[in-house]
């Protein structure tokens, strides 16, 4: 017995190693950081200045371009969200009900997921939204809307939602996949027993399937919500010089605060205030983490 604990020691080891050096120390030492005052990541721990939660204070009284990012994350999240979880859902019930070529479409709709989110977004920016030859516009010309056609989407009025629309095109793949793995995993029995009793497709979805594979929606919505935080290649191809407002996500804003850019003169380069960015991230996840817990604890169901 104690030879076999040695040996789950000696194998455990190494994942904990590499835990504590690469999550837990740089976890620990940003919360820290978030409460000094410094310029650069490297600076000696003794040439830190202590200024309390002032951090904080800034980011949401004296950083408007902050405040922005945040809303912005929030509504691609709540918005964007929405539109995917509800796609994903309807893609996946229609994808197990049986129909022919499943694989084919399971693998075009997720494709998007396998290409790098900078092909992406260029090809959104220089062809879908190109208002001389891309899609969009080539759609509205044949439906007649010539104006409307000639419209600019990546101009500052439409470019949040040009983005957003984009971003959450490509992750409906994503959470489709898990979504048919979850309905695959119901026992057929009690979709037959519906179908026996009378029961269509809408009252299956809604009475058998949801409730069984909310506990994959939680886990979903945590996920979508880490994807969201981490939001960064996207505003950087769709504002490739300065991001502006309806692109800049708490990301940018935080590498600009930490790493300094000489494309936007609006940030000061501030360690401590970016430390405070990441926390202020973190909770945001760990309250929604929360929050989904909470709201679905009463469906979780063993079949």
């Amino acid at each position: 017995m104690k030879k076999s604990k040695t040996m789950l020691a000696v194998f455990i080891a190494p994942a904990v190693l590499t835990f504590l050096i690469a999550f837990l120390y740089p976890i620990i030492r940003t919360v820290y950081m978030s409460f000094f005052a410094l310029e650069n990541v490297t600076d000696k721990m003794d040439t830190w200045s202590f200024v309390g939660t002032e951090n904080f204070i800034t980011l949401f009284t004296q950083s408007p371009l902050y405040v922005q990012s945040m809303s912005n994350i929030t509504r691609i999240w709540l918005i964007g969200g929405a539109g995917v979880f509800v796609t994903a859902l309807l893609f996946s019930a229609i994808l197990t009900s049986g129909i022919r070529f499943k694989s084919f479409f399971r693998a075009v709709i997720y494709l998007p997921n396998v290409v790098s989110a900078v092909a992406m977004g260029t090809m959104w920016v220089q062809y879908v939204y190109n208002p001389r030859f891309g899609l969009v516009s080539t759609v509205l010309n044949f439906l007649g809307f010539k104006e409307l056609a000639q419209t600019q989407l990546t101009s500052p009025a439409y470019v949040f939602y040009a983005l957003m629309i984009a971003y959450s095109f490509g992750m409906v793949g994503y959470f489709l996949l898990i979504f048919v793995a979850a309905i695959d995993g119901i026992p057929f029995d009690y979709f037959e027993a519906a179908t026996i009793e009378g029961a269509n497709f809408f009252n299956r979805f809604f009475s058998i399937t949801l409730p069984l594979i909310a506990e994959n929606i939680r886990t979903c919505i945590v996920l979508w919500s880490v994807a969201v935080v981490n939001f960064f290649a996207w505003s950087m191809v769709f504002s490739p010089l300065q991001p502006e407002n309806g692109t800049v996500s708490p990301v940018v804003y935080m590498y600009q605060l930490v790493f300094g850019s000489n494309i936007m003169s609006t940030v000061q380069r501030n360690v401590g205030v970016g430390a405070a960015v990441g926390v202020t991230l973190s909770l945001f996840v760990i309250v929604i983490f929360g929050a989904t817990s909470f709201i679905f604890r009463k469906y979780k169901v063993e079949y």
